[in-house]
């Protein structure tokens, strides 16, 4: 039976730490439970907002209606055979426990995604990435439940529509589903991805190339530049990396020649929002009790007293003036309620 707690803090179930409160809150221990929760909105109709670690949402205001909070938390391996494992992680899991746990048996595909915050339900809806790695391509099919006639689905691969930092989930899905578990396909014979900014030569400096040093090298690269939510409120990366066409590339390239860029497909260009934002000027920059981390522009942080609104303005304050300079619209990652 579901037990719905009123009038809820929700101030330790978002990392930027801001003291909101939901009316409602529902704690899913089992997926039963998941399908129990739906059928109330069903009768009882309020807001609801699916909330997993936290780490990717920006609370404007208090949450007036029914936050619902998934905490099943299972691994188990659904089969396998010589050269792949297929694992199902329910939607509770938190996301870097279950990387560690895929790197502590030896199966490859994960580990350039450590220490990313958050749980495994929220890594398809946006495509996780980073270090040269999306979780797409690791991952097998989707599982859930339509949220409006509670009926159960299973999208593999495709039909998941994976893009840059978008899915299904954000798009034609939007507020239609609940993810109840994720299952990945991960590679038992070793194969790696050192491609990426500082990747290889962090690995190169412990030793031989294996799971565990290429694990500890993330880590300690994610460490340098993103501080710990409990000692600034954020949210990780605040903005996408803008996508943009050849030609505006090519033109921004003799105005600045160091601009840098990753080709995406033969006509598309991604640049580094963390870049855009530093030339702008706004690197270490505060706008009242938000700000600018000094050793990542693209993390926005909370240093003392901050409100969602506080965020959002500074927020806006960077896009208006990297558009102004790059004519580049870059856009917030994370999720505003």
């Amino acid at each position: 039976m579901i037990q719905i707690q009123q009038n809820f803090n929700l101030k330790t179930y978002n990392t930027f730490g801001f003291d909101v409160t939901c009316s409602h809150f529902l704690a899913c221990q089992t997926a039963d439970e998941v399908q129990e929760a739906l059928v109330y909105l069903k009768e009882k109709g309020p807001n609801y907002l699916i909330l997993g670690g936290g780490s990717n949402v920006l609370f404007r205001n208090n949450f007036d209606g029914l936050v619902i909070h998934p905490v099943m938390d299972s691994i188990q391996v659904v089969r396998e055979d010589e050269e792949h494992v297929w694992l199902e992680a329910e939607a509770g899991v938190e996301w870097d426990r279950f990387v560690e746990f895929c790197i502590d048996n030896q199966w490859y595909g994960l580990e350039n995604l450590s220490y990313i915050p958050g749980n495994v339900g929220a890594s398809p809806v946006q495509n996780i990435g980073a270090y040269g790695v999306e979780v797409k391509d690791c991952i097998e099919s989707v599982k859930g439940y339509f949220i409006d006639d509670i009926v159960p689905f299973e999208l593999d691969n495709k039909a998941c529509r994976f893009a840059y930092r978008q899915s299904i989930f954000k798009a034609d899905l939007k507020h239609k589903t609940i993810i109840t578990s994720v299952v990945f396909k991960l590679n038992k014979k070793a194969s790696y991805n050192l491609n990426y900014g500082p990747v290889k030569e962090e690995v190169q400096k412990r030793g031989a190339i294996t799971l565990q040093n290429l694990r500890s090298a993330i880590i300690d690269i994610r460490k340098s530049k993103l501080p710990e939510p409990d000692e600034y409120g954020n949210a990780g990366s605040f903005f996408k990396n803008p996508v943009i066409a050849n030609e505006q590339f090519t033109l921004l390239q003799k105005q600045y020649p160091t601009i840098p860029g990753y080709p995406m497909e033969p006509s598309l260009v991604k640049v580094p929002a963390g870049w855009l934002i530093e030339q702008a000027g706004w690197k270490g920059k505060s706008f009242g009790p938000a700000a600018v981390h000094n050793k990542q522009a693209l993390v926005l942080i909370n240093i003392g007293g901050a409100s969602g609104d506080d965020v959002m303005q500074l927020a806006e304050k960077i896009i208006g003036e990297v558009a102004d300079k790059f004519g580049i619209t870059i856009e917030p990652e994370v999720n505003i309620v």
